[in-house]
């Protein structure tokens, strides 16, 4: 009865519906069948619940899972998906392709490779991360096809499934995707000062059986904060005293030109840390890597032989050859360059509201004020020709936060302003409503 309502448009996205036990004594039956059948409405998208606040009926002209799942952007301006890029990036790619075309044995990169990746290719990555991570045994560094490929590496190769992994309250929508592919249960962890709570790890670890932590501890997605060294240490010593292992996530850690000490330096036993290429040189070239302790490289090896074998040799071999010639290190820094003007602007337009975000990412969070819900928002945008996200594909807590993640670094400068007027003017409108 409901999901015809829902589905005809009898009940307009936003309606409240009643309780539980309201709704089973409307239609004369028992508690536990209104619980089920909220809950298979849940499951299908027609609704969703908000701890505190009540069950209200979706809009279903948006993805249940934006922000997770590609969908084609139909003209939008997509705030969803992270895409840096510059208009020097195609002939930066011409030049690296030429390189290639004028080395030698080429025949090579049409065969089969070692599945951790080429040995030379291994130690150029490991030597290149020295300044940052401290000294990386090339034997340890495996290659992948990305971070989200050395995320999906760890979760097949090391984790079962059942086993618990805590996480952050907000955490990147890659993860818990793959965790749900493995049947992983995340376990959310409370945050202070935009970070995880030590404390509360501990708490969580003396209530249940943790197998693993899963950490973006330098500027974080989405909300761009970075761990002090006092508190990694902290997480550190309760990981030891529970036997947890340690998977940091820096995909986004070359924004922080200063960083702590990372937890694969201060804890190397018990860390894998996973990085990429994507947000620093282009999103289409799927390239990354894994740094683990010598116990764990056998099962990440057999899980890449599963996956994909081995990552493309054509990519590694560009990568590598702009790591050595600089062309790596320039593109970080025209990243954080272009992050940075990109959050002045943000933080303008949004002068007097809540932003959370890191100085140089092209992302940022923000928080909605009490009472205002984010979905309407996103709804109204969509009119509006602009595809934004909700806090929903971040949140690992039942109560889902009111809040909007923005992702601006793929769009054009000149636009800018302009979209986050539309956005601000979306957002105070709703607050005034």
């Amino acid at each position: 009865m409901l999901s015809t309502a829902i589905q005809q448009g009898k009940l307009a996205p936003g309606t409240k519906l009643p309780t539980h036990r309201a709704f089973a004594e409307q239609f004369n039956v028992a508690l536990a069948t209104a619980t089920r059948a909220y809950g298979e409405l849940e499951r299908r998208g027609l609704i969703v619940g908000e701890a505190g606040r009540g069950t209200f009926v979706r809009d279903l002209g948006l993805p249940p899972m934006l922000g997770v799942r590609q969908t084609a952007s139909d003209g939008l301006i997509d705030l969803v998906f992270n895409m840096p890029g510059g208009a020097a990036d195609a002939d930066m790619l011409r030049a690296g392709l030429r390189r290639l075309a004028a080395a030698g044995d080429l025949e090579a990169m049409l065969r089969y490779q070692p599945h951790g990746g080429r040995t030379h290719e291994r130690r150029i990555i490991a030597e290149s991360l020295a300044s940052t991570l401290g000294p990386i045994d090339p034997e340890c560094l495996l290659v992948t096809s990305g971070d989200q490929h050395g995320l999906a590496t760890i979760v097949l190769g090391l984790l079962r499934r059942g086993e618990r992994i805590a996480t952050d309250t907000l955490t990147y929508p890659g993860f818990k995707s793959i965790a749900a592919l493995q049947g992983l249960d995340l376990v959310p962890v409370e945050e202070r000062r935009g970070v995880m709570d030590p404390d509360d790890l501990e708490r969580q670890c003396r209530e249940r059986m943790l197998r693993a932590v899963y950490l973006m501890p330098t500027v974080h997605n989405p909300l761009g904060s970075v761990m002090d060294e006092a508190t990694r240490l902290h997480l550190i010593e309760v990981a030891r005293a529970h036997d947890l292992l340690l998977i940091e996530d820096a995909a986004y850690a070359f924004l922080e030109p200063v960083p702590p000490p990372s937890f694969i330096a201060l804890a190397p036993e018990r860390t894998i840390h996973v990085g990429s290429f994507s947000k620093s040189l282009a999103t289409g070239l799927r390239l990354g890597y894994l740094i683990a302790p010598t116990t764990y490289t056998d099962r990440l090896l057999e899980a890449i032989r599963a996956t994909t074998w081995n990552a493309p040799a054509l990519i590694s071999s560009l990568v590598t050859n702009w790591v050595e010639d600089g062309t790596l290190a320039s593109s970080e820094e025209a990243r954080r360059r272009d992050g940075a003007e990109r959050q002045r602007l943000c933080r303008t337009v949004f002068d007097g509201r809540s932003v959370l975000s890191h100085r140089n990412a092209g992302f940022a969070w923000l928080p909605l004020e009490k009472g205002v819900r984010a979905e309407p928002i996103v709804t109204r945008l969509k009119e509006q020709g602009i595809s934004a996200s909700g806090a929903e594909p971040f949140a690992t807590t039942v109560a889902v936060p009111q809040a909007l993640r923005l992702a601006f670094g793929g769009v054009p400068k000149n636009e800018l302003e302009e979209v986050f007027q539309i956005v601000r003017k979306a957002v105070d409108g709703a607050s005034m409503a």
